[in-house]
């Protein structure tokens, strides 16, 4: 009688909690490619890619450290196309006495994980994912009794366990946040320092030639499959962030340039949600750069916050707040979804250079992500479903437990305010300060209303005036409504009639793109 200890795409640690502990000889290691993983939402070529080659290297690696691994081949004839029904072959040819699972990121998963003793006659122990430093379980205890839930008093406790960055019982420099000094727009000519770039393996192109053939009508491209997919590359591609981009991560964190589609960020996220890298590990290594005089404390405090304050905070609202977050429509956003997030087909070159970047690599970065494809989606009323279905399919880090709370909460407020105090929306303006985008626009920034002026600022006031009645006493929006209601009627309506001729032209997308 053997322990089968299933390990899922994103779960490639060595040290994940359920391998703690069994015994290599009486352990069956169970990994799985199955095809409704890869389509239940029509997900990047690249990250089904990605993910596919990381699973290959991984059970390599176990092998190699004398695990017994069952693999399932995503060409296997045998192959089931589901994670529980996978289960059911295996325990069939195993007739183990235990399944020994870490919980999923992602709820749907659980619901089935839930049913596998039942399909299968075993006994099954799901244990909490250690790799995380905040449990599902701490986090509703933190929750419990707040009336708001606000990342930065989560953030705070987090620093006080951790330790980072923290003189005693002070925060290092004497503020717990220095996110006002990462704000700074790009000057004329910025360009980061090249990704290290990992090339393809023969596991890697056999994926990609796989995935090319079976996934072909699915979004993206795989011709710059430039993705680290074992531990030891990953580890690369984070030195070389610690060395070559921390330092000045922080000053261009939120800038966009057209073109540049990595500047100083780390594009660490893909290694970390998959279990390559450990995120508290990266903390304390770049806390070691500003100890050492090599990093400014802004651009670290920002990185570590992105890690254990956003990361933690994210998935512990996701657990709290699924299944009725998946469906949240707080400000009752009905528009589908346009076309051109698929095609990139769009005059607005903000737009048009976030879809190419996204198409290209699987990845565009968390500015780009929230203040250009997520504000406009916001502005123009796309129903979040549809949004948030975009989002998991087309980047990847993208897993559901980290992009429906960024997305239905952050992006489109659609949880009415539970994650976020406020709608991050922004006109024109914003991404013009943030950018070089306007530059090469169709569109003119600096007008107003009108078919040549930037649909941002239409958008923008047409938003607020359509949810008055729900977001017309938040305090945060106080000065806008003010603004608002201090024009004259004939310009209110000109910015309404504005932003009605735009979205009139809005085409909406075919659904079979994301299901």
């Amino acid at each position: 009688m053997s322990v089968l200890v299933p390990i899922l795409g994103d779960q490639l640690s060595h040290r994940l909690a359920s391998l703690q502990g069994c015994d290599r000889a009486d352990t069956v290691v169970l990994m799985m490619e199955v095809a409704g993983e890869a389509t239940h939402v029509r997900h990047h070529k690249a990250k089904i890619a990605l993910i596919f080659s990381a699973m290959r290297h991984f059970a390599a690696e176990l092998r190699a450290a004398g695990w017994r691994v069952d693999y399932i081949d995503l060409d296997d004839p045998d192959n089931a196309g589901s994670f529980t029904g996978e289960m059911i072959r295996a325990v069939e040819r195993h007739a183990p006495h235990l399944i020994r699972a870490v919980e999923p990121g992602d709820w749907r998963v659980e619901q089935a994980m839930l049913d596998w003793q039942t399909f299968t006659g075993c006994p099954v122990e799901i244990m909490p994912d250690s790799r995380f430093l905040c449990s599902r379980d701490e986090f509703a205890g933190w929750a419990a009794g707040r009336k708001e839930l606000r990342m930065e008093f989560f953030y705070r406790e987090m620093r006080r366990r951790t330790g980072l960055l923290m003189d005693g019982k002070d925060p290092v420099g004497g503020k717990w946040n220095y996110d006002a000094e990462n704000r700074s727009g790009p000057p004329p000519g910025l360009k980061g320092p090249p990704l290290p770039r990992f090339t393809p393996d023969a596991v890697t192109q056999d994926v990609i030639e796989l995935v090319g053939t079976r996934f072909d009508q699915h979004f993206g491209s795989l011709e710059n499959f430039n993705w680290p997919v074992t531990a030891a590359e990953a580890e690369q591609a984070a030195a070389a962030f610690l060395t070559d981009r921390l330092p000045t991560f922080g000053q261009w964190q939120d800038a966009m340039v057209r073109g540049q589609d990595f500047l100083f960020h780390a594009v660490l996220s893909p290694a970390i949600n998959l279990g390559l890298l450990d995120p508290l590990g990266l903390c304390h290594r770049a806390e070691a750069e500003y100890r050492a005089g090599h990093a400014p404390l802004a651009a670290v405090e920002g990185f570590i916050r992105q890690l254990i304050g956003w990361r933690e905070y994210i998935r512990g609202v996701y657990w709290l707040e699924m299944p009725g977050l998946a469906e949240d429509n707080f400000l009752e956003a009905k528009r589908p979804l346009p076309d051109f997030y698929w095609t990139g087909k769009t005059d607005m070159a903000c737009l048009a250079d976030c879809v190419r970047t996204t198409r290209d690599n699987a990845y565009a970065h968390h500015i780009q992500r929230l203040m250009v494809l997520g504000n406009f989606a916001l502005l123009a009323g796309i129903r979040p479903q549809e949004v948030a279905d975009w989002f998991l399919v087309v980047y990847a880090d993208a897993f559901d437990w980290v992009e429906l709370p960024n997305v239905a909460g952050m992006a489109l407020f659609a949880d009415g305010g539970r994650l976020a105090s406020k709608p991050y929306a922004a006109s024109g303006a914003y991404i013009d300060r943030m950018s070089n985008y306007c530059g090469t626009c169709r569109y003119k920034v600096k007008l107003k209303t009108g078919p040549e002026a930037c649909p941002f600022n239409s958008l923008y006031w047409h938003f607020l005036d359509r949810n008055a009645d729900k977001l017309g006493r938040n305090i945060r929006l106080a000065n806008p409504y003010a603004t608002w209601r201090r024009m004259s009627e004939d310009k209110r309506g000109e910015y309404l009639a504005s932003a009605e001729a735009f979205l009139a032209t809005l085409s909406a997308a075919d659904p079979g793109w994301a299901r």
